[in-house]
């Protein structure tokens, strides 16, 4: 009888979504859309082995208009991390490594900057978090796109990163080492990482319209433009993400191929034609928590532990184990939900890089299965995100007044010959402040795209305003001079809270040559 009861009010719940959420949530969507200025959105929902929800709405393009639906792909950016750590875990299962593996047994080249770390970092260390770099530490080396360091490059120069923290103490998020870790992949299975993806996860899965780059999907039709906020308003950038970085962030999906992969995970990991890929106890070790992070003690779900696993990032809501990922590009973010024992999950693509956006959608549809009601999430991050903005044009508009005023004394000025030349920094590369009539101009050898107009600030400071006003990363260029005057020496930081963090500028410490 309680058998029959439980699945009466499991068909109820099933009709009732079907019939009345279904309204609701086509609703928020189209209004989080306008709220937020995102172009396009694609949402799935699947519950108990069932696809519930599985749409797009608005465009995929704002350049040619044309509609965004659940088949159109996007970049899921960092939601690939767990594709990366799946793959290890294959290899894992197939006898072919070991999560305590040291790197250097597979990368004999590799070295971090302290020779004790060097030794000792592991597998399980690469894609946890938790090797001392800091949050977005090296991302310049590949980010933004365009770049001309190669893997190799990148696994090189990871020797020069001075770690912000103690090796295994702190949470703090990194792409460097999943690039090295996807370098493992290819040491080990002879594979290139896409290949590998493609070939031994996305194929048995069911994934058949996915990508492992966002190179090889360039032939379809159906995906996304990004789009970035320029003077408040979004539009069509273009796709940001290099090649190098493909383990770290380059997969393209879409809604029906992302719950394909929500629907194998929540399934023990096993395909539809049964095989399973990884066996419980790696299971185990991918999604139990490797390294703690801080936890709000006020937070909407009663959340009462957050951390990383191995890919994902595991957390309780309302005595709930959650299994959730983001991932963000220029122009672009997603976000990936599960809650294993209610078999829910949920799957956000944008193209336009609001975060709330997606947090709106994805904690209405929780909320509607945990049993919490009356809980406005368009209105709370519609409202948080006014007063966050508002403070990040104040930031940049104190900053250009500044600029503005200090420019109308030209003898306090600096002059040319002081800071006019090349400077180096030894994991960026080489950076030029070149003079062009009355004006100067920065660009980075190593980072093509990744130019701009010197504006002056100070006798020792300059604001990069940069050619490319997607990035919304314009920077301080702050010079050491020597006894005489000249400069020696160059630091660069942000002037607005908004900047990416993968824009890491405070982690470059650039020399003349």
């Amino acid at each position: 009888m309680k058998h029959n009861l439980s699945l009466f009010f499991l068909l109820v719940s099933f009709i009732s979504f079907a019939q009345v959420e279904e309204k609701k949530l086509d609703e928020l969507i189209q209004n989080t859309l306008k709220t937020f200025d995102v172009p396009g959105m694609s949402v799935g929902v699947i519950k108990d082995g069932k696809m519930i929800y599985s749409k797009g709405f608005g465009v995929r393009s704002l350049t040619t208009k044309q509609p965004m639906d659940d088949t159109t792909l996007v970049g899921i950016a960092s939601n690939s991390k767990a594709f990366t750590c799946v793959a290890l875990a294959i290899l894992a299962d197939e006898g072919k490594l070991s999560w305590d593996d040291k790197v250097s047994k597979f990368i004999p080249e590799f070295q971090m900057y302290d020779s004790y770390v060097s030794q000792n970092v592991t597998i399980k260390d690469l894609i946890t978090h938790r090797a001392g770099l800091g949050l977005g530490q090296g991302d310049l080396m590949f980010f933004p796109e365009g770049g001309n360091l190669t893997v190799n490059d990148i696994v090189h120069n990871v020797r020069y990163l001075k770690p912000e923290n103690p090796f295994r103490t702190t949470l703090d998020y990194n792409n460097i080492m999943f690039i090295v870790a996807g370098e493992v992949i290819h040491r080990v299975s002879g594979l290139s990482w896409a290949d590998f993806i493609e070939q031994r996860i996305m194929k048995p899965v069911g994934m058949n319209a996915s990508f492992g780059s966002y190179n090889r999907a360039k032939a379809v039709a159906n995906k996304i433009d990004a789009h970035a906020p320029v003077d408040g308003k979004a539009i069509a950038v273009p796709h940001d993400w290099n090649e190098t970085a493909n383990a770290a962030g380059g997969i393209m999906s879409n809604i029906k191929d992302m719950t394909t992969w929500a629907e194998f995970l929540l399934n023990g990991f096993t395909t539809k034609d049964g095989k399973k890929l990884v066996s419980d106890k790696n299971i185990q070790q991918l999604w139990s928590l490797q390294i703690p992070d801080r936890v709000a003690m006020k937070n909407p779900y009663d959340t009462s532990f957050y951390g990383y696993g191995l890919g994902w990032f595991l957390s309780d809501v309302k005595g709930h184990k959650q299994v959730q990922h983001t991932g963000g590009l220029i122009g672009t973010v997603t976000q990936f939900t599960l809650i294993p024992d209610m078999k829910l999950g949920i799957v956000v693509l944008t193209n336009q890089q609001s975060g709330a956006a997606f947090n709106t959608i994805t904690n209405t549809v929780k909320d509607s299965y945990l049993g919490i009601t009356d809980r406005n999430w368009l209105k709370t991050y519609g409202d948080r995100m006014q007063k966050v903005e508002a403070e990040y044009n104040k930031q940049k508009k104190e900053a250009f007044a500044k600029s503005d005023a200090f420019k109308k004394d030209k003898n306090l000025q600096p002059k040319a010959e002081q800071f006019v030349g090349k400077y180096n920094d030894v994991w960026f590369g080489d950076v030029e402040i070149a003079q062009q009539g009355n004006t100067y101009r920065i660009s980075c050898k190593n980072s093509p795209r990744l130019k701009g107009g010197l504006l002056p600030f100070s006798n020792n400071t300059f604001i990069i305003k940069w050619d490319d006003r997607s990035y919304d990363a314009d920077a301080y260029l702050i010079f050491s001079y020597d006894e005489n005057g000249k400069a020696e020496s160059a630091k660069m930081k942000a002037i607005s809270d908004i900047t990416d963090f993968s824009f890491d500028f405070d982690d470059l410490d650039l020399k003349r040559k």
